[in-house]
């Protein structure tokens, strides 16, 4: 009788154990569902990565993009830097990250910077954040803090030329 309980003890251990292993020591997270979400394109070093929009802290901006507003992350500081270009741009400017995924500053939330083009300066395509903080010591345009924190993760990192 020792025995046969011994050895149910011993299957019973291996079983949860391999259950363990299966679901690689993860919480319930529940079963996944597929559901279309939008997804956007930024630029990184001049590719193309593409990310996603979640959370912003500003009211307005979660109305106007259908995105949760979350004031809390506001007081988050030290984030990487997401560039967005107001009023002219050049044919295809996207946003432009100051970080991405494999970098050691990477983080999904990000601090919102516009940038405008300084009257009668030609717009030129920004595709890195280095490229923009030289245009803005050349003069040639502005950088402004937005005061602005947003959630959006980079889902995929494009291929560098």
């Amino acid at each position: 009788m020792r025995r046969i309980a011994l050895v149910g003890l011993v299957l019973l251990a291996a079983t949860a154990a391999v259950a363990a292993a299966s679901t690689g020591g993860l919480p319930n997270i529940g079963t996944p569902s597929m559901k279309a979400q939008p997804v956007y394109k930024g630029y990184y070093d001049h590719h193309i990565d593409t990310y996603l929009i979640t959370d912003v802290s500003s009211k307005s901006q979660a109305k106007a993009t259908h995105i949760n507003y979350s004031p809390e992350l506001k007081t988050v500081k030290g984030l990487p830097e997401q560039y967005f270009v107001r009023g002219r741009a050049a044919h295809g400017q996207l946003t432009v990250f100051g970080s991405e995924p494999g970098e050691s500053d990477y983080n999904p939330l990000w601090e919102e910077v516009w940038v405008t083009w300084k009257k009668g300066v030609k717009p030129v395509l920004l595709g890195e954040d280095d490229q923009i903080d030289a245009l803005e010591k050349k003069g040639r345009l502005t950088e402004t803090d937005a005061h602005i924190v947003l959630n959006a993760p980079i889902l995929k990192v494009g291929k560098s030329g």
